[in-house]
């Protein structure tokens, strides 16, 4: 799909690392402007020393209305309004229901549930009829893993939201669906056992059909394709992008 994005304009938000970045890569690659949200300035500024005047970083987090609200005065600015969005900004950790704490409950749902809520909301006024939201989900929403339920909770939450999002959004012709990957080699799942977490990632991927993790750049592919026109029959559906886990 080159040039898939051609003078369009899109939104990543999560956009420095892992999924979010190889997302970014893609877009620009597409021909795409990227307006990439982070919480790290010196990842931005690396983002930004990469990939140039095809982005501009803002430094914002996902869950912070203030710092929403600051994401799309920066699009009203630019004045092109928004073609592609993909609400990829979220997080979680292991942790067994007997430690989960209501400071556990509130950053994980914070991220996950009401950053995402606040990032398509904040994007209605610019989105263009045509256009298409994407939402990151997990395999985690509907599995079983021990110590990750919450994070799994708030996943699913995300996917429930999404299907009502797209029955208000198909009047406006606005699609909106989820991507759902599976285990993804990335900084993020590799934090979640910051002692070791090579151990971890081996294990993960001795138990895929493929022997290995996913790539970033396999579920870019996916959300790109959701944004593109070739997906534009779809609307509230989760594409699955797990390397064959759920069949594992």
């Amino acid at each position: 799909m080159v040039g898939a994005l051609q003078d369009k304009t899109a939104l990543v938000t999560g956009g420095t690392s892992g999924i979010g970045l190889a997302v970014v890569r893609r877009f620009v690659d597409e021909g795409a402007h990227v307006f990439v949200t982070g919480r790290r300035q010196e990842a931005l500024d690396a983002v930004r020393d990469e990939l140039g005047d095809a982005v501009t970083p803002i430094r914002a987090d996902a869950a912070q209305s203030d710092d929403i609200a600051t994401v799309f005065a920066a699009v009203a600015e630019r004045g092109h309004g928004l073609d592609a969005v993909h609400a990829n900004a979220g997080g979680g950790e292991f942790k067994p229901l007997d430690a989960v704490t209501p400071e556990d409950f509130e950053t994980t749902f914070g991220t996950n549930v009401r950053g995402t809520t606040l990032t398509v909301q904040g994007a209605l006024p610019f989105l263009r009829e045509g256009s298409a939201v994407v939402v990151t989900g997990s395999t985690a929403a509907s599995g079983t893993e021990p110590s990750f339920g919450l994070y799994g909770a708030s996943k699913a939450a995300i996917a429930a939201l999404t299907h009502t999002w797209a029955a208000e959004l198909a009047p406006r012709g606005v699609r909106i669906n989820t991507v759902v990957p599976g285990p993804t080699e990335t900084p993020g799942l590799a934090g979640l056992a910051p002692g070791n977490p090579g151990a971890m990632l081996e294990q993960m991927a001795s138990g895929m059909p493929f022997g290995r993790l996913l790539r970033p750049e396999e579920v870019a592919a996916t959300v790109l394709f959701l944004v593109s026109d070739q997906s534009s029959g779809m609307t509230g559906s989760e594409l699955l992008v797990d390397g064959g886990s759920s069949i594992a």
